[in-house]
């Protein structure tokens, strides 16, 4: 038997207040605004963010919950003290935090609560049979899916590059990292070995400031160079930048991805990062961070599409163009996965896009401002949401393009404050093997009748009606495909002699 902490301290209300006669008594919780209000032109940001965080536990109340049978005296009581509006007043008929269901799940016995384990695989067959990262993508552009694919290879590329003495140079952005973050465990070892680090840590990244800011002091006391973003901006692109020295010649070898360089989070948010060494991209790399330590005005990039100066222009482009091809009887499509899609000037782009009969899917996770299915103005676009037991983060773009269909991949979603506030990045796949699974990805999710619910006209959700139709779950599908590619690379070595098997007690 369970009892809640609140109704043991209600029973014993007289017990703790012997002097006092209890009358009523209600649970009650308050969201606060938890906006920091900094001036970016201080002397010392990192000051200034501290004492903003300070602020954060006095903000305005924004929220007031509480249970549907507070008595009438209470609940004024609370409204008058809080200066809430009645529109921000939540009544719940139970537990306020419906959180602690969640250690259930670790009780004996109740495993039947729990989803099955989704295990990432490691090494991910894009590095199957290196031993050195650096071959690999030498060889070839690689592509990981996390959690499907361990994120752990991507902190061997760190380490790699930390210990490999032909390195000269590691420059990589950071939004959030874990508390005991194996990546900048990495960077500031590749600092004490004597290697060029910069790093950009982003102090304003929301209830993670704490965490960035303790993080940036050790960097710094490593000997790398920090940096805290750029002033009115947040930089929000997930970058990585390795400059080595190999025989023929100084070659920049670059990780972009959809994702934080967070350990943690990439075992529960399905994301994507492409690992390559063409030169195109690494003097965009370059370009980039030169922006990024204020060495550089925004340059015209060869692949990338960047915010704030580029990537609402790119998206517009890119639309038109589809628009354009309809038109001309061309073959025509647009496919996006994003989290959200607020931006208005964006919906109106693909409103006009499916009057200009352009087919448009869309998946988004989160808030869709867009509505699909109103004659003569969306009924050309279908708006689905993937909601599993993975939290869905990747950003993913398809453009048909008269019949040479392109992708992209990044950071950006399709909200203002993506487009115009933040530095974002967004590249092309453009290795013909990642192009197909990059489609197959879009096509895998698209196909998902079980996680996925469509958007309606009158904005509401539906579950996808699945008579007569196989059952998909693209996340487990996902996981077997990653199972599945490498138990085939498990092929004995016949060269090599007979492994026995032996017993687990010696």
């Amino acid at each position: 038997m369970f009892v809640l902490l609140e109704d043991v301290i209600t029973y014993k209300l007289e017990s703790l207040f012997e002097l006092n006669e209890i009358q009523a008594s209600c649970p009650f919780r308050i969201t606060r605004n938890s906006d920091l209000e900094i001036d970016e032109e201080a002397e010392d940001l990192l000051s200034e963010i501290k004492k903003s965080i300070k602020r954060r536990k006095r903000g305005k109340p924004v929220r007031l919950e509480l249970l549907q049978r507070c008595d009438k005296e209470t609940k004024e009581f609370l409204i008058e003290m809080l200066e809430i509006q009645k529109s921000e007043i939540y009544e719940v008929p139970g537990p306020l935090d419906l959180t602690f269901l969640s250690k259930f799940a670790n009780l004996p016995g109740c495993e039947q609560l729990c989803f099955k384990p989704i295990k990432p695989v490691y090494p991910p067959a894009a590095f199957w049979g290196y031993d050195d990262m650096f071959e690999a993508i030498r060889d070839k552009d690689r592509m990981v899916h996390h959690p499907y694919e361990s994120f752990e290879c991507v902190v061997d590329f760190v380490r790699q590059a930390a210990e490999d003495e032909n390195v000269l140079a590691i420059k990589q952005t950071l939004y959030r990292v874990s508390g005991h973050s194996p990546i900048v465990a990495a960077l500031i070892r590749a600092a004490e070995n004597g290697k060029q680090v910069t790093v950009l840590v982003e102090l304003k990244a929301r209830f993670d400031e704490e965490n960035n800011i303790l993080w940036a002091k050790k960097l710094e006391e490593a000997g790398c160079h920090v940096i805290y973003g750029l002033a009115g901006l947040k930089t929000h692109c997930k970058i990585l930048l390795v400059v080595r020295r190999d025989e023929d010649g100084i070659r920049r070898y670059l990780h972009m991805a959809t994702g934080n360089y967070n350990d943690s989070t990439a075992k529960i948010y399905t994301d994507i990062g492409v690992f390559t060494c063409k030169e195109p991209f690494g003097r965009d790399a370059s370009s980039l961070f030169n922006v990024l330590t204020g060495y550089s005005l925004p340059p015209e990039y060869n692949k990338f599409a960047v915010a704030p100066h580029g990537l609402r222009e790119f998206f517009v482009r890119m639309i038109q163009k589809e628009i354009d091809n309809s038109l001309a009887g061309l073959p025509c499509g647009i496919t996006a996965k994003v989290n959200s899609l607020v931006d208005p000037e964006m919906i109106e782009l693909l409103y006009q896009a499916s009057q200009a009969n352009v087919p448009i899917r869309l998946i988004v996770r989160g808030i869709c401002c867009l509505v699909p299915g109103l004659p003569g103005i969306s009924e050309n676009i279908t708006v689905i949401s993937i909601v599993g037991q993975l939290l869905e983060h990747s950003r993913i773009f398809k453009f048909e393009n008269a019949g040479n269909p392109k992708i992209y991949m990044g950071s950006a979603d399709w909200m203002p404050r993506n487009l115009d506030r933040r530095v974002e990045l967004v590249f092309p796949i453009e290795d013909e093997d990642l192009k197909e699974r990059a489609f197959d990805i879009l096509e895998t999710m698209w196909n998902d009748n079980l996680n996925a619910r469509m958007l309606r006209s009158d904005t509401t959700y539906e579950h996808i009606d699945r008579r007569g139709k196989t059952s998909h779950n693209c996340q487990v599908e996902f996981s077997a495909m990653a199972q599945k590619a490498v138990k085939a690379l498990q092929v004995p070595d016949a060269s090599k002699p007979y492994k026995p098997i032996r017993s687990t007690a010696e």
